[in-house]
């Protein structure tokens, strides 16, 4: 829509004008020379570490102007990359696998879309408020527990660690699906009991919580959960802690990771692929001052995106394609 809209905008600037109207800027550029980058939430790592990218790409790519977007996250970002709402898009790996499988929420309905690289890792986070005496996962049966929103890959891995964890989502709790924002929200005024997310370290939304009310709130630990959660799902999730230096937390917590993915459609030139690739290695420091997770991938590990291919201009840049 936001494409079409543009389109008819030059297209009555051209109508009006003449035929000596100058060319637009970004004439013969991929998409008008404009990219849109989906993030996710605006408390989140993706959209703080997307907004930095944006910024690289405009200044170092030449002829192109990016802006990063607030999403609903990971499955809304997949699908408006497949119908070209959007072309650079944050998603969690499993998420992304199964939209190239059609499989879980894009079940029968397989989506085109590839990868630029793997990126940092996101660490589950489960808060609790303390007042509630929850101290094991199980714990959390009955109560009111926001997933994320609807469709995002926090939302999806939220749904597979409460039946790893034996507890249905669907019945066995009052489930929340609100954004980041309104999940923190929720839990300082006691309309919500919990929160499961994935995010880089720190979630910035998470971080704000647990200092604007010490002592009210606490990070379970789910090492118990990765076994059955490998079971079903297999390797894409591992085992992690997060750092008591985090969140300030009285001792490290265990926890699930799980890869994050850089995604465009299959339809983006091969040198621009290439470029926007190059972006994530040149300029990784100054993307690791816009979020420390900017410093915690390589290219050795950026190539791991199977089962979600990558983009041949990618590839070019890791010198496998």
């Amino acid at each position: 829509m936001r494409r079409l809209a543009a389109v008819l905008l030059v297209c009555a600037l051209l109508a009006g004008c003449g035929s000596t109207a100058p060319p637009r800027a970004g004439a013969g550029l991929w998409h008008g020379g404009r990219i849109y980058i989906a993030t996710g939430n605006t408390t989140g790592v993706y959209y703080q570490f997307g907004g930095g990218y944006a910024d690289l790409v405009t200044k170092h790519v030449p002829g192109y102007e990016a802006r990063a977007e607030a999403t609903g996250a990971s499955g809304e970002n997949i699908t408006r990359v497949a119908t070209g709402d959007m072309d650079v898009a944050f998603s969690i790996a499993d998420t992304a696998a199964d939209a190239v499988t059609g499989k879980g929420a894009f079940e029968g309905r397989p989506q085109k879309v590839v990868a630029l690289g793997r990126l940092y890792r996101s660490y589950a986070q489960v808060v609790v408020r303390n007042n509630l005496r929850v101290t094991k996962f199980a714990d959390l049966r009955g109560k009111r527990i926001s997933t994320g929103s609807a469709g995002s890959g926090a939302d999806v891995f939220a749904g597979r660690l409460l039946f790893a964890g034996g507890i249905n989502p669907d019945t066995d709790i009052v489930r929340q699906r609100l954004s980041l924002p309104e999940t923190t929200k929720g839990m300082l005024a006691g309309t919500t009991d919990a929160l499961i997310f994935t995010g880089g370290l720190p979630t910035p939304g998470i971080a704000d919580l647990l200092a604007s009310a010490p002592g009210q709130f606490s990070l379970l630990p789910l090492d118990e959960l990765l076994k059955p959660l490998s079971f079903r799902y297999g390797t894409v999730y591992g085992a992690g802690k997060l750092p008591k230096s985090t969140y300030d937390t009285p001792a490290d917590v265990d926890t699930i990771v799980i890869g994050n993915l850089l995604l465009v459609s299959p339809d983006m030139p091969d040198q621009l692929a290439y470029d926007l690739t190059k972006i994530l290695f040149d300029y990784q420091v100054e993307l690791s001052r816009v979020h420390p997770e900017g410093a915690n991938y390589d290219k050795a590990g950026a190539v791991t995106t199977d089962p979600v291919p990558l983009h041949p201009g990618a590839a070019r840049f890791y010198g496998s394609g």
